[in-house]
């Protein structure tokens, strides 16, 4: 499966990629790709994108990252919503109370006088 997305390079600090087709199933790292169709630097908001060749690669079935959507939206090449990429914060679930049957209190009193009596045995030795 063909996929659009990000190829990062550049120095640390210094971020620019470059916008490739690749299959999915490559890692990004290995610099391999089908074609490369645009440049985009996030520092200088440098974008250069080959608009022909995406509509091509989108039209034969290449699937583009979601960062790589939002930036074809902005830049009007296709048509859609924005896709949310940021991390959605995990929430914490609360455990329903109702859910537990309600406990009836046992009586406590001979546990004690129990606990009492072994300890009052215990001293006269």
């Amino acid at each position: 499966m063909l996929v659009i997305r990000f190829f990062r390079i550049g120095k640390k600090n210094q971020p620019s990629f470059k916008i490739v087709v690749t299959d999915k199933r490559k890692p990004a790292r290995a610099g391999r790709f089908v074609e490369e169709v645009g440049f985009y630097n996030p520092v200088t908001k440098e974008k250069i994108l080959k608009n022909e060749r995406i509509k091509y690669w989108l039209s034969v079935g290449a699937k583009p990252s979601p960062t790589v959507f939002n930036l074809l939206v902005s830049e009007k090449i296709i048509e859609g919503k924005k896709i949310p990429v940021h991390k959605k914060a995990k929430k914490k679930e609360e455990k329903p109370t109702e859910a537990k049957p309600a406990e009836t209190p046992k009586p406590e009193a001979p546990k004690e006088e129990t606990k009492t009596e072994a300890t009052k045995t215990e001293t006269p030795k």
